[in-house]
């Protein structure tokens, strides 16, 4: 009875299966019948028009890569005449710059062959691209070419003015704008440019020519392998952007509380190392460690770490020991390194400075927190004589108003009773 019920469901998960298969191709049959992007009917068209073998092979072309040349030009190179690597196993070795993948060592590679190889290899796919004027931000209906033609034409559903390089929704605007000044302005400046255009020579053209379209050609090639490394950096990327809208959230005492996580995790992380030293030693040498650590060299006056000895220099400029922070509030207190400083806000010794000024944290005059970087005594006083007045200000204009009640018995000043009643709520 147990081996027919296993039968049974195993039957039931494997037509449960085929019908899920059922479902998704008949769901996808459906989009494509659909065609909501037109794609059907764009490809029935190609091959209606022309050889469908052409279009075939185009569209095989753009899904795959064509590495033969450069396959050729590989086994040519001096140090790889001898492996004889076929194209299937280039297409595993091509990306390979180091060893034992890599043939060739770091000062055979110091060549004009392999630097043509290596930049044919990089530039493959721009070249092509540029050719065939689909480098994006480079093509061919957006290339600039020259000062007195438009960087565009619209978007074609209106009417263009060359004149003001600007499109027009229909004739009668177009034509409504002809008799201004900005029009006839901007037609003298096109004509005048194209005549003193017209008078240069062709070779002087072709000249600027060449040289316009070398520097756009190198510009495009350094974009296009910014965009190369950018879809290889797209997770830090998105990462990055994530740490930086999840910081934009946090309040100010969040980040200080992470900060000084991360400087803990140093901390402790330091303090694990020192530790396992100290134990990986010989109990033999504890004698001779013990009379060292009498005579502790520390010529730059490093604090001393857990073990009694000076912390390493680059966490002692990390934590910014150096700097001096001093708060007249506690005393004239120096505090060494932004970290202590801004601790020292929340501790009793800067709440006991405040308290003997009169200040105190109550919630009415906006707690302490107001008095964050204040480290003056003038500085403190002033600012509690202000928070004082507008809290006597506030007092006294609510002592100035005055209350009405409804006849539900709700209290509310009088101007908003007035209101309220105007618009018959009352």
């Amino acid at each position: 009875m147990r081996a027919t019920s296993k039968i049974a469901l195993n039957r039931d998960h494997q037509i449960d299966g085929f019908l899920n298969r059922i479902q998704d191709q008949s769901k996808r049959l459906l989009d494509l019948y659909r065609d909501r992007d037109g794609s059907l009917v764009k490809e029935k068209q190609l091959l209606s028009a022309g050889d469908p073998f052409d279009e075939f092979y185009k569209q095989v072309e753009r899904q795959v890569s064509d590495l033969v040349t450069l396959h050729e030009d590989y086994l040519n190179l001096p140090s790889v005449k001898k492996l004889r690597l076929s194209y299937l196993q280039y297409l595993d070795y091509f990306d390979a710059f180091e060893a034992p993948r890599m043939p060739i060592t770091r000062q055979n590679k110091v060549n004009d062959k392999y630097l043509k190889y290596v930049g044919d290899l990089a530039n493959r796919e721009f070249d092509s691209d540029w050719e065939n004027g689909k480098v994006p931000g480079w093509t061919k209906e957006t290339a600039s070419n020259g000062a007195s033609e438009p960087q565009t034409q619209g978007t074609g559903e209106g009417v263009w003015c060359a004149d003001c390089e600007k499109e027009f929704g229909n004739q009668n605007t177009y034509n409504a704008h002809l008799p201004g000044k900005k029009h006839k302005r901007n037609a003298e400046a096109r004509a005048a440019s194209g005549a003193a255009t017209s008078e240069t020579s062709n070779s002087v053209k072709s000249s600027t020519n060449s040289t316009t379209n070398l520097k756009e050609r190198l510009i495009a090639s350094h974009e296009h392998r910014i965009r190369a490394l950018s879809d290889l950096l797209s997770n830090e990327r998105s990462n990055t952007r994530v740490n930086v809208e999840r910081k934009q959230g946090m309040t100010e005492r969040e980040r200080q509380t992470e900060l000084d996580a991360l400087f803990a995790e140093d901390d402790a992380a330091i303090a694990a190392s020192a530790r396992n030293r100290r134990d990986d030693g010989d109990s033999d040498d504890e004698d001779a460690k013990s009379d060292t650590s009498e005579r502790i060299y520390n010529p730059l006056k490093l604090p001393l770490a857990w073990d009694g000895k000076p912390i390493p220099y680059w966490l002692y400029k990390l934590h910014g020991l150096g700097v001096e922070f001093p708060c007249e509030i506690c005393g004239n207190f120096v505090y060494m390194g932004r970290r202590a400083f801004d601790k020292h806000f929340s501790e009793q010794r800067h709440i006991y400075g405040l308290k003997c000024l009169g200040i105190t944290g109550s919630s009415a005059m906006g707690g302490l927190s107001l008095f964050r970087e204040i480290t003056g005594i003038q500085d403190a006083s002033n600012l509690w004589e202000k928070l004082k007045k507008e809290k006597r200000d506030r007092e006294r204009d609510d002592d100035g108003v005055v209350q009405m009640e409804d006849g539900e018995g709700n209290v509310m000043p009088e101007r908003i009773y007035l209101d309220l009643q105007k618009q018959g709520i009352l």
